[in-house]
């Protein structure tokens, strides 16, 4: 079933250009050249209920202007959205009750009160029974190890701690989507592992998540579907599975030699990383050669000590979709 449908979604905005110095700067008093900026340039995509979709692309893409749009904090330029059923600018009453969104660099903890406190107060804003709110609140806080946390004030919190109770914040009355976006910027190991678990967790009982993110692990970890953008325009929109597949069936050999190389290719295979003259990585093409056919030739052209054979990592497939 689709939760989430976007039509030729565009945003666009208006700036004024203005060159440098003090003549242009008296100039533009009078006379203003515009120029129209399109943040989001006709994409149009759909996300399957009870998924984790990841949205993703360079710093200016639009990722995050497309999440507004989506949650229903920016009205689009043109363009339909239906998030179940719901139009989120025209029914943004109804349709808040039914979502929940994180964003990483936004806070919406009350600075000088402790996190239970505004988790009250959404408590009545959304009118959530005494009951709900209980069980929910104890679920949330156990999943975090959270319980003595939430009763200091959110000024003393760790950046991990605050965004653990950002995540409760969002899902106590039980939003059947949540918006995420960098929900893990800033926090060390330890505090990632735990939103992510708890990510996948709220995932498996139904609830669908739509995540942007510049950290490719949160992808590989949670993301079921991933839509990138660029210049504000749709590029991929497909699986993780065929996301890795985009640049075809290529590995990444790395290699400790006995004896310094300085050649650019090997058996066929280009040199894409030299640490050192002895250490160095490989990328191999298994649909042109096979990776056994490959290593058992390896040893004909360089003598080595260790090595080692990985998938293509993620952030180098996502460099090379951008650039192209």
């Amino acid at each position: 079933m689709v939760a989430i449908k976007a039509e030729n979604l565009v945003k666009s905005y208006t700036t004024y250009k203005r060159g440098s110095g003090f003549k242009e700067t008296v100039k533009s008093f009078f006379k203003r050249e515009k120029v129209l900026i399109n943040a989001v340039d006709g994409i149009s995509f759909e996300i399957e209920q009870g998924t984790v979709c990841g949205i993703l692309g360079p710093n200016g893409a639009g990722k995050s202007t497309t999440i507004k749009m989506l949650c229903g904090a920016l009205f689009p330029t043109s363009g339909n959205i239906d998030v179940m059923g719901y139009s989120p600018a025209r029914d943004r009453m109804k349709y808040v009750r039914k979502i929940g969104a994180v964003f990483g660099q936004r806070s919406q903890l009350i600075w000088d009160i402790p996190p239970v406190d505004s988790f009250a107060m959404n408590k009545a804003i959304y009118g959530i029974s005494d009951e709900d709110y209980k069980k929910r609140l104890d679920e949330m806080t156990e999943l975090f190890d959270v319980g003595e946390v939430i009763h200091k004030p959110t000024r003393v919190l760790s950046l991990g701690e605050r965004m653990k109770c950002e995540f409760i914040m969002a899902m106590l009355h039980s939003p059947e989507i949540v918006f995420l976006d960098e929900p893990t910027i800033g926090l060390d190991v330890i505090a990632k592992n735990q939103i992510r678990e708890v990510v996948g967790e709220m995932n498996r009982k139904g609830t669908t998540f739509i995540l942007t993110t510049h950290d490719l692990e949160d992808v590989e970890q949670l993301a079921d579907n991933v839509i990138i953008i660029n210049h504000g325009k749709k590029v991929f929109d497909d699986t993780l599975t065929s996301l890795r597949n985009t640049l075809g069936s290529k590995k990444i050999v790395d290699l400790t030699l006995t004896k310094p190389y300085n050649g650019d290719e090997i058996n066929g295979a280009k040199v894409i990383g030299r640490d050192n003259e002895f250490d160095i990585s490989l990328e191999v093409d298994t649909e042109k050669q096979p990776v056994t056919e490959f290593l058992k030739s390896l040893t004909d052209h360089v003598s080595f000590r260790d090595i080692s054979v990985k998938e293509l990592p993620m952030d180098m497939i996502i460099t090379r979709i951008y650039s192209e």
